[in-house]
């Protein structure tokens, strides 16, 4: 049962807060069909798989967004709104790449401020004609949330600009993030007001709603959902400085597909939630994904394309006839280069200014020839980095042209207003190069949209002919999301003034021949991978990620950003001691098998001594005549020895079963196949050489095996070696009698034909030669090595080594995929188990237990 005791997500992200200088009032509600809705409390937390606020239609996308693809202002005479669509919006693409018949809803904000007395009539009309459901924010939230925490904060941050001074960047702002979590309640109430979630998708964008997630798997556990980050992902050093780091993290993870332009991006998200959340990613048949809790949370990787048909549309126009002949005319005899770029602090406008500069500067041929328009489309943001950053460009334009300017010349055309798409074709019909030097940007489509224009445009201008060769050049900064996907392009480090200028140079001076062959290879896959194959593309990996969401059983759990959705199949269920305890009292001949560290043992702790209950509760069960009871353990069998020598009655099986002892008083049996430990010559150079070179790590010899930690190691560095160590030590050991193994940090060579499942089947073996079937078995453990008890176990039925009657308990510590079919959540619960059969355990006085013997006569 999930606790209803967290009930308000947003007052829980950061502790107490404060309570905004805002009047709460119920948001109103937007129907898609004819009824009656009944209010929803906001406070109350449903756990459950289908909390359905509205009957609606099945097959659908709710489509979540900060801002609506629609472009809405008020009409001359004042009265009205006047609402379409905005074709510049890639969200209003998305429905391109989706099944004919999958309706898509749309819910964002507007990006124009309509009053509170005209909200439920803006959003009425927006719902009939649109599909649109609209999310208003308060002024005061909206101003923290979008242009504080969004744009001061969080894209900076992702950006790689860190706030090392007050005045450089924006700071962390606690009321930010509140505004920040309040608004994405506000979108996740109207994502509830009309979801259906046994039917619907939703797939949410951008880093404006990363905590939304949490919001709605938290109302419904097996909601379909996907995140796509439309911006960079930084690296961990970058993103572990935000101080609710672990919060976007978890509530990332709440999703069931989240999707990034390029694999840096995909790979830094996997470091920060392998550094802080020690999580690691598999892949499997070409497809990434994280182990959460019994979910897997897919990763795709996936650039988004343009419009294609719009872009088209664009060309097609007569009047961009007119201007290109225009734009023609106006640069004859000249080689055009052209920027087209937002007017923000990362566009690095200015480095290519300075880059042009060199050009000229290093090749005096081109004095007088090329030319760089430089489009400044208009700033989103503000702030005082943004005003030095136009300055600073005004002042190259200006020495630039007053140094290399003749009459009739200007190497910089600068303009700084906002370009119409046919006019932006014109200007990309004519460039005989696009030079794009960001020093960070998600994706930027600009080469791409470039391409299409210039594959619409004939290599002579006096001929329309479409059967001319087409050519382009593109000079690519390396830190741009569609850099990888454009091999053609020079590619620059925007920071190094002087290879950009020589970038420069070569795309202008290369042979027609060679433009040609490039602009063919990068038409052909930006008209492939448009905006439709991207759509499509991640909605078919969601609905691979998300088809076995019906079959699993799901609790949620935690509270605030760290709740989270167990999901475990229907035949996987924890262990309650009433289940348990029936079966343990009707047993005659019971078995009991216990891993150490992590099982009774937490990992993280430092004493590994057991405690005074633990010796009491296995010498309790150990005296119940009826009982076998087996520590199973990888440590040594010394050190096992020692810390359990009150146990007389305990067996003991050390190193993985290498070393068997039944009793305290009987000698140790050793169980491997080999006793020639050569090989340890050849593994342990090996295991040096990657203790010297990885700081924090460490060897274990044993009796009979190896073992190399890494625990303490850098968590990214250290799997990386033990991945490398892995293969090293098979290569090596090709030939040896031994098995060699990954677990839970470490790696470990030990002698072939050792294993906890074997143990486990000698001591079943043997208890059935003497005439002692268990009709119990409890088998608890926390490692990969457990799973070869839980493995055999389960076959041991078929082999005839058990009865089919056994009671069968394979139990593992963690809800996570096994072989088990039980669970307990941890040291403390499988303390609280064993206590409970050691109660039942305690033999009977003399005088009751005569008693008893007389009833049951």
């Amino acid at each position: 049962m999930m606790s209803r005791s967290y009930t308000n997500l947003m007052d829980l992200a950061s502790g107490n807060f404060p309570v905004m200088s805002v009047e709460r009032r119920r948001l109103p509600r937007v129907m898609t069909v004819a009824g009656v809705i009944s209010e929803l409390d906001d406070d109350q937390a449903n756990s459950v798989s289908s909390d359905a606020a509205l009957s609606v239609a099945a097959d659908r996308v709710i489509v979540v967004a900060n801002q609506l693809p629609i472009k809405a202002k008020r009409r001359p005479d004042n009265k009205a709104w006047s609402l379409s669509w905005d074709e510049d919006s890639l969200l209003s693409h998305i429905k391109d790449g989706l099944p004919d018949d999958m309706e898509v809803l749309y819910i964002g904000s507007l990006k124009v401020e309509v009053d509170p007395s005209e909200q439920d009539e803006v959003a009425q009309l927006l719902l009939d004609r649109f599909k649109c459901v609209a999310a208003f924010l308060h002024m005061e939230i909206l101003s923290k949330y979008y242009h504080g925490f969004c744009k001061q904060y969080l894209w900076p941050q992702f950006h790689y600009m860190l706030p090392y001074a007050a005045s450089h960047g924006g700071r962390f702002d606690r009321s930010w993030w509140e505004a920040y979590v309040a608004a994405n309640k506000i979108f996740s109430q109207k994502v509830i007001e009309v979801i259906n979630p046994d039917d619907d998708y939703v797939w949410i964008h951008d880093y404006h709603l990363m905590v939304l997630p949490s919001f709605l798997r938290r109302r419904f556990n097996r909601l379909r959902m996907g995140f796509f980050l439309h911006s960079p992902f930084p690296s961990s050093e970058i993103y572990r400085t935000i101080p609710v780091r672990e919060e976007i993290l978890k509530s990332l993870l709440n999703a069931d597909l989240i999707g990034f332009h390029t694999f840096d991006y995909a790979r830094h998200f996997l470091s920060c939630c392998s550094r802080m959340l020690g999580l690691e990613y598999q892949s499997k048949r070409g497809y990434i994904g994280l182990e959460y809790y019994g979910r897997t949370v897919g990763i795709k990787i996936m650039p988004v394309g343009i419009h294609m048909a719009q872009i088209e549309a664009v060309l097609n126009k007569a009047d961009k006839e007119w201007m290109v002949g225009e734009l023609r005319q106006q640069f004859k005899g000249k080689t055009v280069l052209l920027g087209v770029d937002d007017m923000d602090i990362f566009k690095g406008v200015n480095l290519k200014l300075l880059a042009m500069e060199q050009l000229l500067k290093q090749h005096p041929k081109w004095r007088g020839k090329a030319v760089l328009i430089q489009i400044a489309n208009p700033a989103r943001g503000k702030g005082k980095d943004l005003e030095e950053i136009k300055a600073e460009i005004h002042a190259s334009c200006k020495r630039i042209n007053d140094t290399f300017g003749q009459p009739g010349y200007e190497p910089i055309v600068y303009i700084d207003k906002l370009v119409s798409p046919t006019e932006r074709a014109a200007y990309y019909s004519i460039a005989e190069c696009v030079a794009v030097t960001a020093v960070r940007d998600g994706m930027n489509l600009t080469p791409y949209e470039y391409i299409v224009c210039r594959q619409g445009i004939s290599e002579n201008e006096s001929s329309s002919s479409s059967s001319s060769p087409k050519k382009s050049m593109l000079v690519v900064s390396e830190f741009i999301g569609c850099s990888p996907s454009l091999s053609g392009a020079i590619r620059v480090n925007p920071w190094n003034t002087e290879a950009t200028a020589e970038a420069l140079n070569e795309a202008i001076s290369m042979a027609d021949v060679e433009k040609q062959l490039r602009h063919e290879k990068h038409y052909k896959y930006v008209s492939t991978h448009d905006v439709a194959y991207w759509s499509q593309s991640f909605f078919q990996d969601l609905e691979r990620t998300c088809k076995d969401h019906f079959r699993r059983r799901c609790w949620g759990v935690g509270l605030s950003f760290g709740f989270r959705v167990v999901a475990l199949d229907p035949n996987f269920k924890k262990l309650t001691i009433d289940a348990i305890l029936s079966a343990y009292s009707r047993a005659k001949s019971r078995t009991i098998f216990l891993d150490y560290d992590g099982t009774m043992m937490p990992q993280t702790s430092m004493n590994k001594n057991p405690s005074r209950e633990v010796i009491s509760i296995i010498n309790t069960l150990c005296g119940d005549d009826k009982n076998t009871v087996f520590l199973v353990s990888g440590r040594g069998k010394d050190s096992l020895g020692k810390w359990f020598s009150p146990c007389e009655n305990l067996g003991i099986a050390a190193e993985h079963g290498y070393f068997l002892r039944w009793s305290a008083d009987k000698e140790w049996e050793t169980c491997g196949q080999s006793t020639d430990f050569g090989w340890l010559q050849i593994v342990e150079p090996v295991m040096n050489l990657y203790t010297e070179a990885t700081d924090g790590s460490y060897i274990e010899a044993k009796e009979s095996a190896i073992v190399w930690h890494h625990r303490d190691a850098d968590p990214g560095f250290g799997s990386c070696q033990s991945k490398e160590m892995l293969d090293h030590l098979e290569s090596v050991l090709a030939n040896e009698p031994v098995a060699v193994k990954s677990g839970q940090f470490i790696v470990e060579v030990k002698p072939q034909g050792v294993s906890k499942g074997l143990v486990a089947e000698k001591i079943f073996t043997s208890m059935a030669e003497n005439g002692q079937q268990a009709d119990f078995v409890l088998c608890i453990g926390d490692d990969r090595s457990d799973e070869e008890m839980f493995e055999m176990i389960g076959d041991a039925v078929n082999k005839g080594v058990l009865s089919p009657n056994t009671s069968v308990f394979a139990c593992t510590v963690g809800q996570k995929p096994s072989k088990a079919k039980y669970y307990l959540d941890d040291t403390v619960e499988v303390i609280a188990m064993l206590e409970a059969l050691a109660e039942k355990s305690v033999p009977l006085p003399p005088v009751a237990s005569m008693r008893a013997l007389q009833i049951s006569s």
